[in-house]
């Protein structure tokens, strides 16, 4: 059972005078990638299609992946009243799709394919909780935050079910490192890029890769702060077989800010994007 609904969102709250317009963008690709949850949970269900378990948590997990991007959608829709929500998902249907024949994970095994599941979760839960964070318009405050939930509660769920596989599939810490880095690594793969394309560009537009993931990188990249960074990466660690609270940890979380800052200022001069947040408050 679903934790909210569309219907209990209080749309009635919706303020234009607080759109912040470089978020809204931000919202429409996210909005691509989510309703397109249910290809992703079609491709779990056949993976493991002897975990009757598994795949009844899956396909809850797809329902509500599917409703984050209506909910996003429409409040895309609403801050642009001009823009064609389905018109936009249906060129992104059309133009990227994943396998949905695969009978095994391409992750090599299920433990692998649950622990790409949670760099999936570590991300999204990151991100809506800044997106959230980043608004003064209530009702994409909310959304946002009912999403946020909803991917910490993922990724819990993907984190129980490998902790399971674990116990029969042996995965030393070197090939959980290594499946944990390639799929943090795929975040900007077509997907993305290609869901900033269909959601923003004029109908028609040639897919240029390069220049749409700059741009969604640049917009997403200004939203966070230190403490997105920081607790994102004692997920990651905690998903790997590592203690996600420590020095090392600690570590990786200062060293993984400092990236982030240096290639966000990058973009964003690039893309000529002001700060959402005073210098002194990046932290």
């Amino acid at each position: 059972m679903k934790h909210w609904r569309l219907e209990h969102l209080p749309w009635d709250r919706f303020d234009p005078a607080r759109v912040d317009p470089a978020l809204v963008p931000l919202v429409k690709a996210a909005a691509m990638v989510e309703r397109n949850g249910g290809d992703y949970g079609i491709y779990l269900d056949r993976v493991f299609a002897d975990d009757p378990d598994f795949r009844a948590a899956a396909a809850l997990w797809a329902e509500e992946e599917v409703q984050h991007g209506e909910a996003l959608g429409r409040w895309a829709s609403l801050a642009d009243p001009g823009w064609d929500f389905e018109a936009a998902f249906a060129r992104y249907r059309e133009g990227y799709r994943i396998a949905l024949d695969a009978t095994a994970s391409i992750r090599g095994s299920r433990a692998g394919e649950l622990i790409a599941r949670c760099m999936v979760e570590t991300g999204t839960s990151s991100y809506y909780t800044a997106l959230a964070e980043s608004t003064d318009e209530p009702l994409l405050g909310r959304i946002c935050a009912q999403i946020a939930a909803d991917e910490f509660r993922h990724y819990k769920l993907f984190y129980d079910h490998l902790r399971r596989y674990l116990g029969r599939e042996r995965i030393g810490l070197p090939r959980r490192l290594r499946i944990a880095a390639g799929r943090i690594g795929e975040s900007e793969d077509d997907e993305l890029a290609f869901a900033w394309h269909c959601a923003n560009a004029p109908a028609g537009e040639q897919f240029d890769r390069r220049r749409c993931t700059a741009a969604y990188m640049a917009g997403a990249m200004r939203c966070y702060r230190f403490r997105h960074v920081e607790r994102g990466m004692g997920m990651i660690f905690k998903a790997v077989g590592l203690p996600p609270r420590g020095r090392i940890s600690a570590l990786a979380a200062r060293l993984a800010w400092r990236g982030l800052c240096w290639r966000r200022a990058r973009l964003m001069r690039r893309q000529s994007l002001p700060s959402l947040y005073p210098a002194a408050a990046r932290v």
